[in-house]
């Protein structure tokens, strides 16, 4: 039976997901690959091509086609907010990594902060007006040298003007986060709605997380309350969708 590119994309998958092939592996050379297999070298490119949009491998500059490493940090659901965390300096992302194994420094994150004209989506958020002012916090969080995700918060400049976070230095907003932050204003947080959802990544943000070609992107939206329900936090983010795999326990409502 004659081998089509599908086909072979079909053995070589079945070989990456079954160990032969390990992560940070090189896969042989595509002439190898075309002689072992009986095809032209055309129908490897087109395999390995598949391969690449469906994330499993990339192609790296003198090495060749390398399989993507794929261990997912445990991204905590409602736990990585526990009050008993943040209150004790533990902000979420660190509490992603220690869940995981991994480790981390305050210096993984780091952030700009400026004053911006509310968009539509956070003007409706906060109910403010159209042309309001908020302020940004757009942050970067890295594991090691390897962007992971994006998230940008937004507040009210009262609620957090003078305090750490609107300071740009790279880490947390000074022990606990930001929610630590709010607390001290007085606006500690009691609740919140996370949505998410995945799509393909803009070119800003697949330069940005570093993703090659085919991967998507986990898209976060959070709100943050007070327990009066006040809104004190409206963040968006962008996750590399295999750099995570989101976790959520809770008991199940009668």
């Amino acid at each position: 039976m004659a081998v089509g590119y599908r086909e072979l994309a079909e053995v070589l998958r079945e070989g990456i997901l079954r160990g032969d092939y390990s992560a940070g592996e090189t896969l042989p050379k595509q002439e190898e690959i075309a002689v072992q297999y009986g095809v032209n070298i055309k129908t490897v490119r087109q395999a390995v091509r598949l391969l690449e949009a469906e994330g499993l491998v990339t192609p790296v500059r003198r090495r060749g086609t390398v399989v993507r490493e794929r261990p997912p940090m445990k991204r905590l659901g409602v736990e990585r907010y526990a009050k008993s965390k943040w209150k004790f300096g533990l902000v979420a992302f660190a509490a992603d990594r220690e869940a995981s194994g991994r480790t981390w420094s305050p210096t993984d994150q780091t952030q700009t902060v400026r004053m911006v004209e509310a968009d539509a989506e956070v003007a409706e958020a906060f109910d403010l007006p159209g042309g309001a002012q908020v302020y940004e916090r757009a942050r970067i969080v890295k594991e090691g040298d390897s962007p992971t995700h994006t998230l940008t918060s937004y507040y009210r400049p009262e609620d957090v003007q003078g305090t750490p976070l609107v300071d740009p230095t790279p880490g947390p907003a000074g022990r606990g986060g930001g929610f630590a932050v709010l607390t001290l204003q007085g606006l500690e947080p009691d609740s919140m709605t996370e949505t998410i959802h995945s799509r393909m990544p803009t070119p800003d943000e697949s330069e940005m997380l570093g993703l090659p070609a085919g991967e998507p992107v986990v898209i976060l939206q959070r709100r943050t309350f007070t327990r009066e329900g006040r809104l004190v936090e409206f963040a968006r983010g962008v996750h590399a969708a295999s750099r995570f795999a989101w976790s959520y326990t809770f008991k199940i409502p009668d």
